[in-house]
């Protein structure tokens, strides 16, 4: 029987653009200026595996459904219905402009003649949930796609035909629109015998490996090229392909149908060469000629593992899938996986698909330190690991080679990810080895202003710089250099140079995706300081209150292409980007550090109910590789982690009742006189809280009562009280 998580779980939300509800009260006066969908898409996954398959239209950005590239607004449609010309591996989940697209691999079940490869099918009844995906062709064709970690395996059912085949192309890559196709720069391929086949293609300098099985009577793999099938020959190669003269290449299964069948193709993958591909599809898939079923049930006990490490009973049957759909997404990235690298020999774990440490490190990260400790150690060690063999923590980092790391959305955020590791005690990390590259790092690029003027351009570099000051001085406490940690614990003090003279906000500068508004409520290790700068608590909330919209008139939002006269106003508006975007994620729960945990509980009631929905345009924006998800799951459960400094925040829970696994006891979260949220109703207030029977008269729970678990108790008012408005949450003073 399945778990009520798992088949709460609806993987199709947040495929379309943006469609919620109309927005209510404080929620309207916000300005979304970034893609308006979610950029996710329903095919089948396995936590943190290496691999994903859906269906493939070339679309952007994960090359399912129907949408052109979009920068801002509502993204164009370019196919009016679902397509599909076949199914594809390794998608991005919920990005946005990432640059590489992958779904590599394509495969096509047809009727058709060889020839005919590349063209679309309607997709009729789509159906999806954890580790399985499944649709219809509109030729009649049933298929089925269910992956384990370093797998997947395709089950198509074809009416009764004699002309029944499986291509898969070996030279697809990327989408269809414009400028992101991507090529192999090198292949080989190769008919084993009758039931197997192997390969790899060297692409965007990865070189990805296949071992392809299929069990089926009567089927049989023969290469093909340039369209045509190649009889006879069993190898092919290519030293160098070039984008002007490459023709597609590939195996094709035939096998006639006299009744209707149903046809497994098994295949493993590796970035180590054919015969590691092979071991990993042996170690995922029993070699059985049915095996899907046993596969999907597998992959399907592992979303349940953790799925079910966190639960909520919530008031409808909508906001129970909105959640758990919610935790799903957060954990389909990033991809770790063991001894996978194809640039360092070492055997240990390798991660890619880091899309993007400026769009996870706040929620995403915290969220698997708790739910998959030993996978987000693994994810540390990967980190230090690519700093020691490349020169550089990475900001992103893709299955691609080259230097592209999104070094301008931020700097030293891995810092902060393994800051909060070791504050988790999470074991199996070198802290010897990572302390000293975390020092080194901070020098590097928009580090080496930073020591020189005290400041870095884009400014918001030195608020990053700052931080990654602290946490690194953090873990060198931990280690026991104290000597190191005093010197770095000075520097941290530089996040005061990013502000104007007076305090209120950043200097003037660029900004990425944002406007100083959107980064000058960042939650600080200084908040206290940063308060006092601002003039104090009621300057601070005054500011506060102009950037959330509290008494301003509701905003119109971007629609399809909005023109550049349109944006510049709405950027000039400096308001909250809702959580269409990731620069303010953190920035409703800077209140309480004013003594203000009233005015975060309404902006977080305005954004629990107005910015997410139970449908395919059910989310605000990007959903960003689980960011926007774990946001909502923090948000949901009433906490919110403070990234790098080991404290949870407290605020009204949007459930009766929750529990999540933190350590050795579970937290469980019970309300007293719970009213379910309504976007058309004012928002409930804390107005008590206890933690196993002792009263907690603050708005946080540091990082050791929170992995200590128990039973926190939150009392829930219409009106607001006392209660988090004298003991602020820590500030470090540097």
């Amino acid at each position: 029987m399945k778990s009520r998580s798992l088949s709460t779980v609806d993987p199709f939300i947040g495929c379309e653009p943006t469609d919620l509800h109309p927005s209510t009260g404080l929620a309207a006066t916000w300005w979304s200026p970034k893609p308006q969908i979610g950029n996710t898409h329903p095919g089948a996954t396995y936590p943190m595996g290496m691999v994903s398959a859906c269906a493939y239209s070339g679309a952007y950005p994960t090359g399912y459904g129907r949408f052109d590239l979009s920068t801002e607004g509502v993204p164009p449609e370019i196919h009016p219905t679902q397509t599909a010309s076949g199914f594809t591996h390794f998608q991005q989940s919920g990005t946005g402009a990432i640059r590489k697209y992958y779904n590599y691999f394509r495969v096509t079940p047809m009727m058709d003649p060889i020839d005919g490869l590349g063209r679309a099918w309607e997709l009729l009844d789509e159906r999806a949930a954890p580790g399985w995906y499944a649709a219809t062709l509109d030729n009649g064709i049933q298929c089925e796609l269910t992956v384990g970690p370093k797998s997947a395996i395709h089950r198509y059912t074809f009416p009764r035909t004699k002309d029944a085949r499986i291509a898969i192309d070996f030279s697809h890559g990327g989408l269809t629109i414009p400028y992101s196709r991507t090529y192999p720069l090198r292949a080989n391929l190769e008919v084993l015998d009758t039931h197997a086949a192997a390969g790899q293609v060297t692409v965007e300098g990865v070189p990805l490996a296949v071992h392809i099985e299929c069990l089926s009577d009567g089927w049989r793999p023969q290469l093909w090229y340039d369209h045509r099938r190649m009889p006879g020959s069993s190898r092919l190669e290519f030293s160098a392909i070039r984008p002007t003269t490459m023709r597609p290449f590939g195996v094709l299964w035939t096998g006639p149908l006299d009744v209707t069948a149903s046809v497994e193709i098994r295949i493993g993958f590796s970035l180590r060469g054919a015969d590691s591909a092979k071991a990993n599809l042996d170690a995922d898939v029993p070699r059985e000629r049915e095996s899907f079923e046993i596969r999907r049930s597998r992959t399907e006990e592992a979303w349940t593992e953790h799925l079910d490490k966190i639960h909520v009973e919530a008031p409808t049957r909508e906001r129970q899938t909105v959640f758990d759909t919610a935790v799903y997404h957060s954990l389909i990235k990033p991809a770790i996986m063991q001894s996978e690298s194809p640039w360092w020999p070492n055997p240990g774990p390798f991660a890619f698909d880091i899309c993007t440490m400026w769009d996870i490190y706040r929620t995403q990260l915290p969220l698997l330190i708790v739910l998959a400790p030993k996978k987000a150690a693994d994810l540390a060690s990967a980190l230090i690991t690519i700093c020691e063999e490349e020169g550089n923590f990475p900001i992103g980092y893709r299955m691609a080679r080259g230097a592209d790391r999104f070094s301008r959305q931020g700097s030293a955020l891995a810092h902060t990810f393994l800051a909060a590791v070791n504050q988790a005690g999470l074991p199996g990390v070198d802290w010897e080895l990572a302390l000293t590259l975390m020092a080194t790092d901070l020098r590097r690029t928009y580090g080496e202003e930073f020591l020189r003027f005290g400041r870095a351009e884009p400014i918001t570099h030195t608020l990053d710089l700052a931080f990654g000051h602290w946490c690194t001085a953090h873990v060198a406490r931990q280690v026991g250099d104290n000597a190191l940690a005093e010197s770095l614990a000075k520097r941290a003090g530089g996040w005061r140079n990013a502000f104007d003279a007076d305090g209120r906000l950043l200097r003037a500068s660029t900004f990425y995706e944002g406007t100083r508004w959107n980064y000058s409520f960042r939650l600080l290790h200084d908040m206290a300081g940063r308060i006092e700068m601002a003039g104090g608590d009621g300057p601070f909330v005054d500011l506060l209150d102009a950037f959330f919209g509290f008494g301003a008139e509701p905003e119109r939002q971007p629609g399809v292409g909005p023109d550049a006269d349109e944006l510049v106003r709405g950027y000039e508006l400096g308001r909250f980007q809702g959580m269409n975007n990731e620069p303010d994620m953190d920035a409703p729960w800077a209140y309480t550090y004013a003594g203000r945990p009233d005015r975060t509980a309404e902006v977080v009631h305005g954004i629990v109910t107005n910015q997410f929905r139970a449908t395919r345009g059910g989310l605000p924006g990007n959903d960003d590789s689980g960011g926007l998800s774990s946001w909502y799951v923090w948000a949901a459960l009433g906490l919110f982690p403070v990234v790098g400094q080991d404290v949870f925040l407290l605020n009204a829970p949007a459930h009766e009742h929750a529990r999540i696994s933190t350590g050795a006891q579970d937290l469980t979260i019970d309300t007293v006189g719970y009213r379910a949220p309504e976007p058309d109703q004012p928002p409930q207030f804390v107005t008590g809280v206890t933690l196993e029977g002792r009263k907690v008269d603050r708005a946080w729970l540091s990082g050791d009562e929170f992995r200590r678990g128990g039973q926190l108790v939150v009392t829930l008012g219409d009106k607001p009280g006392d209660w988090g408005t004298q003991i602020r949450p820590p500030s470090y003073p540097t």
